[in-house]
C-alpha cells in the first residue's frame, strides 16, 4: 500500500497535537490536509479527495460529533476516527453512532494510530495485503511468500527483512533502519547478521546475487526491478 495516494485530514484545533500529527503523517508518506475548527472541517471533507478524517471531538464553531453526524448525512463514506480526551464508555457509544469508525483516546501511542489508520484504510479501499516484485508475491494477510508460483518457506526474520524491503519497494534501505524496523534495535550493532540473512532469503527465492533484490555496498538493499 502507498501511503503517497492517501489523504488524510486532521481537524484539531490544538496546535501542538495537529503539528505533532501533521509531521507524523508526512514523514509516513501520507498526504495531509488540515482544520482548525468543525466548519472548516465540514466544509474541506466534503470538498476535497478525503481518504481518512481524524476528527477531534471538542473543536470551536462545530463540535466532531456534529461534523460527524453531518458528513454521513451527506453519505461521505471515508473512514472518521475520533480523537478524544472523553473516555466513558457512553461518549464511545455516541461516537461510532455518530457514524465514526473509530475511537482513539487522548494522549494516544502514534505507532497505535498508525495502525489504525493503515486497517481502515485497507477495509475502506478494499485493498489485499498483496507485496510483489518480479516472481515473487508475499500475501501478508495469509504470511505467505511464493517464487514462481511456488510457496516458499522463510523464518520469522526472513520474512520481515524481505516484507520491510518490498513496501519499500525502489528505494534503498540502510542497514541500521532494518535493523530497527526488523530486529528492533536502535544502537550501534554488527549489521553484518542482514548479508546472513539475505544470503538465506536468495537462495530460498532461487534469486542471484543482485536480481531483484540488490545489495547497495556499504548502505544497504533495494529492491528492485530495474
Amino acid at each position: 500500500m502507498q501511503n503517497s495516494n492517501f489523504q488524510i485530514l486532521i481537524a484539531e484545533d490544538q496546535v501542538e497535537i495537529l503539528n505533532f500529527l501533521k509531521q507524523g503523517l508526512q514523514e509516513e508518506d501520507y498526504q495531509v490536509i488540515v482544520a482548525k475548527d468543525g466548519e472548516e472541517a465540514l466544509k474541506i471533507a466534503l470538498n476535497n479527495n478525503v481518504d481518512l478524517v481524524l476528527l477531534d471531538w471538542m473543536m470551536p464553531k462545530l463540535k466532531g460529533i456534529e461534523v460527524c453526524k453531518k458528513l454521513r448525512a451527506e453519505h461521505f463514506k471515508p473512514p472518521i476516527i475520533f480523537l478524544t480526551a472523553k473516555d466513558t464508555i457512553e461518549d464511545t457509544i455516541d461516537g461510532l453512532k455518530s457514524g465514526a469508525n473509530d475511537y482513539v483516546k487522548k494522549p494516544f501511542n502514534f505507532d497505535e494510530l498508525l495502525a489504525r489508520i493503515e486497517t481502515h484504510l485497507r477495509i475502506f479501499h478494499n485493498i489485499d495485503d498483496i507485496l510483489e516484485i518480479g516472481h515473487i508475491k508475499m500475501n501478508d494477510s495469509k504470511h505467505q511468500v511464493f517464487s514462481n508460483g511456488e510457496e516458499v518457506n522463510l523464518t520469522e526474520k526472513e520474512y520481515n527483512f524481505l516484507k520491510y524491503l518490498l513496501q519499500n519497494k525502489g528505494k534503498v534501505c540502510e542497514r541500521h533502519d532494518i535493523l530497527e524496523h526488523v530486529w528492533d534495535i536502535n544502537f550501534d550493532y554488527d549489521s553484518s547478521v542482514l548479508d546472513v540473512f539475505m544470503n538465506a532469503i536468495r537462495k530460498k527465492l532461487n534469486l542471484n546475487k543482485n536480481e531483484l533484490i540488490k545489495t547497495v555496498r556499504g548502505v544497504g538493499f533495494i529492491a528492485d526491478e530495474i
